[in-house]
Order: C-alpha cells, then sequence, then structure tokens
C-alpha cells in the first residue's frame, strides 16, 4: 500500500503509548488524543505518541479498539508483509505439529490473529481449502491482497479460499469464494483427519469456520481416558469429543446438543469413523438434560459450552452460569469419574474460571481434585505480549 493511502494519524494522550512500547496490538479509543484527517473503517492509519513519535501503523476501525497494530514501524502494509507473515506462520505449524508430517491430521489453524501478529485475522486449513475469517474492517478490506498471499505461499497446493466476515459493529461483510482452483469441484464441506479420526467440515454453514480447531489435543486427552468408560458430551456440536470417545474405547457416549443441525452432524461423523452402536445423539437443552439425568450413569464428562461471556459487560452473570453447570455435573459424574470442563470467554480469565469451579465442586458438597489444566493447541499461539489471546481454559476433574 502507498504511503499516500494512509487516510489519517492517530495522535494519543500523553503516557498512553506505553502499553505499544510493550508491543501490545491494540489501541484503545480512550487513548487517543486526537484524530487527523478523516479515516474510514478498515484504512491504514499512523499511531503517534503525544510527543509525536511515530510508534507504528495498523487498521483503523470506529470502537473500543480502534487500531489493530500491524507494525511498529514506518513500513508499508503490503504483499510482502502479508506473504512473509503467512510464510512465517507456516512454518511454524510444520515444526510444531507433528501430526501434518505423519498424515494423520490434515486441517489445522494457519493464522491466529494476534498470536501471528495480523490481529483480525484467522486462517483455518481444511486439507487443501482455505478458509479465512475476518475480524475486522481493515482485514475484510484486505482479504483478497491475503488471498493472493496464500496461494504464494502454498505454491499452487491450495484448491479453495473461502472469506467469512464477523460482523464488529456496524460492520458486516460479505461472504465469498476468494479463489477456486480450475480443477476444483465445488463442493460446501470436506472430509478431513484430525489425529486419525475423521470429520466432516462444512465452513459455507458451520459455526466458526467450520470445526473448533482449538480443542484438538484436548480432545485426543478425552480419547486417552474413556477406555471402558460411558461417556457424555454436553454442548457436542458436531461430535469431536465423542468421536475420540469412542475410538478411545468408551462403551458408549451420548452426545447432547440444542440445534438439530449440530446433532445430525454428530451422527454422521459417528457413523463416518464407523461408530453406531453404544451412540446416542440427543437434540435438547444441555442443562434440562443434565437435570434429568440419574447421577452415576457416567463415568466421564465433557462440558464445553459456548462462550457465556462475550463482553465484559456479561462477566458476572458468565460466572454464574459456569458455576451452576459445573456444580450439575459435579454431582451427577458417578463416583471415581471425570468431568472435562472449559471456557471459551475471553473475558473470563483461568484463575475466574477455576473459582467457579471451586464453588461448583462446593455446591455440589463432593470431593474434587483438578489432574490437568488445559489450554488451546501450539497452532493457536498466544503472542506474549497480548494475553488476552488465550481464550481457552480448561481443567480436567477427578469427583471422589
Amino acid at each position: 500500500m502507498d504511503k499516500n493511502n494512509h487516510r489519517g494519524k492517530i495522535i494519543l494522550k500523553r503516557g498512553k503509548d506505553q502499553s505499544l512500547l510493550r508491543f501490545h496490538p491494540w489501541v484503545f479509543s480512550g487513548a487517543v488524543a486526537k484524530i487527523e484527517g478523516e479515516p474510514q473503517n478498515g484504512d491504514v492509519v499512523d499511531v503517534f505518541s503525544a510527543e509525536r513519535a511515530l510508534l507504528g501503523r495498523g487498521h483503523f476501525q470506529k470502537g473500543s479498539i480502534m487500531v489493530r497494530m500491524l507494525v511498529w514501524d514506518d513500513s508499508e502494509i503490503d504483499s510482502h508483509l502479508w506473504e512473509s507473515r503467512i510464510k512465517a506462520a507456516l512454518s511454524e505449524r510444520q515444526s510444531s505439529l507433528t501430526s501434518l508430517s505423519d498424515g494423520t491430521t490434515n486441517c489445522y489453524r494457519l493464522v491466529h490473529g494476534e498470536g501471528d501478529y495480523l490481529p483480525g485475522l484467522i486462517v483455518d486449513i481444511y486439507g487443501k481449502v482455505a478458509v479465512m475469517q475476518t475480524h475486522s474492517a481493515g482485514m475484510y478490506a484486505s482479504r483478497k491482497d491475503i488471498a493472493e498471499a496464500i496461494k504464494t505461499v502454498f505454491q499452487g497446493n491450495i484448491d479453495a479460499i473461502y472469506s467469512k466476515s464477523t460482523p464488529i459493529g456496524t460492520f458486516v461483510g460479505d461472504n465469498d469464494y476468494l479463489y477456486k482452483d480450475e480443477s476444483w469441484n465445488p463442493v460446501s464441506k470436506t472430509e478431513v483427519l484430525e489425529n486419525s479420526c475423521r470429520f466432516w467440515v462444512d465452513w459455507e454453514n458451520g459455526q466458526k469456520t467450520g470445526f473448533f480447531l482449538d480443542q484438538r489435543d484436548n480432545r485426543n486427552l478425552v480419547g486417552k481416558l474413556s477406555k471402558g468408560k460411558n461417556v457424555l458430551n454436553l454442548f457436542c456440536y458436531t461430535g469431536g469429543f465423542s468421536v475420540y470417545a469412542m475410538k478411545g474405547g468408551a462403551i458408549g457416549c451420548t452426545s447432547v446438543d440444542s440445534s438439530k443441525t449440530a446433532i445430525d452432524a454428530c451422527s454422521d461423523n459417528l457413523k463416518l469413523n464407523g461408530f453406531e452402536s453404544g451412540c446416542e445423539c440427543i437434540c435438547t437443552d444441555a442443562l434440562d438434560y443434565l437435570a434429568k439425568v440419574e447421577k452415576g450413569r457416567y463415568q466421564l464428562m465433557i462440558v464445553d459450552p459456548p462462550a457465556f461471556a462475550k463482553h465484559l459487560s456479561a462477566k458476572p452473570n458468565a460466572l454464574r452460569a459456569y458455576k451452576r453447570l459445573n456444580a450439575m455435573a459435579i454431582g451427577k459424574v458417578a463416583p471415581g469419574g471425570i468431568v472435562f470442563t472449559f471456557s471459551c470467554s475471553q473475558v473470563v480469565d483461568k484463575n475466574d474460571f477455576a473459582l467457579a469451579v471451586f464453588s461448583a465442586a462446593t455446591i455440589a458438597r463432593r470431593k474434587v481434585r483438578i489432574i490437568a489444566r488445559l489450554t488451546q493447541p501450539s497452532d493457536h499461539p498466544v503472542d506474549i505480549c497480548h494475553p488476552e489471546g488465550e481464550y481457552l481454559k480448561g481443567l480436567v476433574l477427578y469427583v471422589e
């Protein structure tokens, strides 16, 4: 991008440059003293300290997070930047995910926003299809250039690139294919491998990019602990934990979700892996099901609800919801049973979540031990200067 296309300058209040000097990638609206020019959502802007020292450049967007920083100098936001960062992200995945090289996994997160120094951008790979999700107007505006960078980095080993946008405030973008290879047979979903488990992924109609790749390692652990157990998977979505539990030797698995579409996909994925006997997929409210289930029926439970709090104002209600849900699960699991419990709410940190689960154990009046603390896998990296990126929190509980 040419320097003349920079539509404005952001001048910070005195002392509000400290977080940027520590390379935190967000500029909050409350830190801004003055906007020079008339930048529009998605424009590249220069960010200056109160003393007019250039701090870097990023994407502008009206709202609480006013700028998402991309560079910390006067470098241009151009094809070189997109290609270099996507290339670095791919190299890291190829080094850290051994299951990619041994052929047992062909789906992974290629770009994880701030964790890969590309705030507002998610790119997931499903076989030879890249699914891009834009969480900012700037990344949405740059989506075609990013698609070209993906094609360049993958050197023709991509059949299609699909773009999904996430509504933020007044910003709503279109969903569309940015690239299709001439030989590619257009489909809206494909079969992928994850640790030799098989799943259908529907990127056009599914939640997020079609599959929750962030639970890969945690699903694997569920499989290792499921042998000989009757398993309950609450908020099952497309049945990832259910497939791993059955593959790990569970004697049975009940999958529960309020979405008929999710339950149908869960059933399809269990069948795809050869698991029908002993599997039950139920479309109902998870809390209602848990309230009615017989105590001791299940020896292992997975409690993986959607984000209860997407904004700080919702945090108190979210903590109450986590406490209630976990109290029910801890109260119903069999003696000597295991509960996997998760929170994907970014505004609920791991200490808040652990305290909610502690309170739940007190309410259930059962002895509970934490035997593992879980988080997101290596292809969902956390920039050390942006701890907010560690959104996934999990505990494995042993209930006496």
